[in-house]
């Protein structure tokens, strides 16, 4: 009741700021004449329902129930969130800087960042952090560990750790920092087949990340790339400026980049390429995109592949085609609000309508676009005359085989046993190399080490047993088919050891990421794994040492 009543009192509040905005409306009498009834309402709930109701969580219930009539990507924003938001956009918070998890309902370190207060003292993945400022973190939420280590810079934090290895509690009072949120995370040239490549991972669009793309394309143009791979993958996108400076890396001056269209003239514009691009046009361009990959991320793509720049790699974008803007609010709130959709010079609009999830990691639980032939979407055309469609997201000129990890590969990951791993194998193993191989005594420590974890998982035919099990049992027919049940048992034993070996490249693959990071950082992950065995990273590799398939892709009658 309350839900629905806060509904009405906040309508009442905004729809006053509507009309006092003289934003010319037909509904605007109506919309007048329902704020003064939601007025009346709010009032007389606050005077005479029986128990005291609390205005603010009245109004806010009230505007977050608004917020569901909405799309899923406008939202009000209460303090912490919009503090969050503007951290996210401008790359800077003050703290300790690392990665925490709750592992076995401890607070963990994951990762300290390189440069950081935390990585400077030596904090190390695997640490467990049991105090801090002498206040336990037991049952303590990453979120609530992470805000009591956070505060201005230049103040102090002291925090207790367990470290494997080491039977004392180790100490640390470390002097908090501003800490910069990197959007390049890594970029680099290397030789393959006899060619110079560049790469260059973008992982968000904040502020600062023409500045720091800035500094990464002069870098790799400087070494005189003769093809170039701009990692997109999982990147959930940011600000709109952004992608329309980050387009003008690869497209000429005075491209369209992209344009939106709103409910008000005002919201309807076009946004155009404003220099000369720091990368030269003659060099073959590939952009990595997936699932996760939306919103300016989509800008970037679409434009690219609408002007026949380069080409797109990966699986098909999310789909977020949906403009906001941040309207501040009092009470150091503010409301994110959807304006207008967006499209890349094609015509085509990125939004796929038939999203409902709110953020692209929410992205397993949405219904796709499967049952929508191509001969059912429309059609648009490239500069060059290249057929590509509508209906939402970015589809790739290559697709790649998404990784869809087995039941085991999802509960070692799930139950961190290449985390756990890595620090106990680098604590004996402190000589390690970064061009390291996971070796086959190496997979049989592992082996070894899941069962001394007490490892277990239920395979996916172990659940469709269990399920059968149940609709026999409910048939009253568990002696007839015992003996059945005992075979399939046992036989799913056997699959379960034979998937095992069928997932040795995924286990070599995680144990060596994993060894990286704690041991020499996240780069290296870059540098040994990415680089060296991914296999999006790969296909780029092959379609630009050859440059007859790459100009057939992007010319095709040619």
């Amino acid at each position: 009741m309350f839900k629905k009543v806060g509904i009405i009192a906040v309508f009442s509040i905004l729809s006053v700021l509507i009309i006092l905005s003289a934003t010319a409306q037909k509904s605007g009498d109506s919309l007048y004449s329902y704020s003064r009834l939601s007025t009346d309402i709010a009032f007389r709930i606050s005077a005479r329902y029986v128990d005291e109701v609390d205005s603010k969580e009245l109004i806010y219930s009230g505007v977050r129930g608004m917020m569901d009539m909405l799309d899923p990507f406008s939202e009000f924003l209460e303090r912490k969130d919009f503090d969050r938001l503007q951290e996210a956009t401008k790359g800077k918070y003050s703290g300790l800087g690392m990665t925490i998890m709750l592992k076995d309902e401890i607070v963990t370190v994951v990762s300290p960042m390189e440069g950081t207060p935390a990585y400077r003292m030596g904090l190390r993945a695997g640490d467990k952090i049991t105090e801090i400022d002498g206040e336990s973190t037991q049952g303590m939420s990453t979120m609530d560990a992470s805000n009591l280590m956070r505060g201005p810079a230049g103040t102090t934090v002291t925090i207790s750790i367990e470290r494997e290895g080491v039977d004392e509690p180790l100490e640390y009072t470390i002097e908090r920092a501003v800490i910069e949120l990197k959007t390049v995370p890594f970029y680099t040239t290397f030789e393959r087949d006899g060619m110079k490549l560049g790469y260059v991972r973008l992982a968000r669009f904040g502020e600062e990340a023409d500045a720091e793309l800035d500094e990464a394309f002069k870098a790799i143009a400087n070494d005189n790339v003769e093809g170039v791979i701009f990692d997109l993958r999982s990147n959930g996108g940011g600000l709109l400026d952004q992608a329309v400076k980050v387009a003008n890396y690869f497209l000429p001056k005075g491209s369209e980049v992209t344009s939106t269209k709103g409910r008000t003239a005002d919201q309807d514009r076009t946004l155009y390429a404003q220099g000369e691009p720091l990368l030269d046009p003659s060099i073959p361009v590939v952009i990595l995109v997936n699932t996760m990959s939306a919103s300016a991320s989509e800008i970037v793509a679409g434009s690219i592949q609408d002007w026949d720049r380069g080409i797109i790699i990966g699986n098909p974008t999310f789909g977020k085609g949906l403009v906001q803007q941040v309207y501040p609010l009092s009470d150091n709130t503010a409301l994110k609000l959807t304006t207008a959709k967006w499209y890349v010079p094609s015509g085509r609009c990125i939004q796929k309508d038939s999203r409902s999830t709110r953020h692209p990691e929410d992205l397993e639980i949405v219904d796709g676009d499967e049952s929508v032939s191509e001969t059912e979407k429309e059609m648009f055309t490239t500069r060059g005359g290249r057929v590509v469609y509508g209906g939402g997201g970015v589809v790739p000129d290559i697709e790649i085989d998404e990784d869809r990890l087995n039941a085991l590969e999802i509960n070692l990951e799930r139950l961190s046993m290449f985390f756990d791993f890595s620090v106990k194998y680098t604590t004996t193993n402190g000589d390690i190399k970064e061009d390291f191989v996971v070796t086959e005594e190496m997979i049989d420590e592992f082996r070894q080490f899941t069962k001394e974890k007490e490892f277990t998982y239920k395979s996916e035919l172990e659940i469709d047993l269990e399920a059968l099990k149940e609709t026999i049992e409910d048939m009253d027919k568990t002696d007839d088919y015992a003996q059945h049940i005992e075979n399939l048992e046992n036989q799913i034993e056997a699959d379960k050891v034979k998937q095992f070996d069928e997932s040795i490249d995924y286990i070599k693959r995680s144990i060596k990421r994993d060894i990286l990071t704690k041991q020499f950082g996240e780069k290296a992950v870059y540098r040994q794994n990415i680089l060296k065995s991914d296999p999006y990273v790969e296909k780029a590799i092959e379609i630009l040492t050859s440059r007859k398939e790459y100009t057939s892709i992007l010319v095709p009658n040619g």
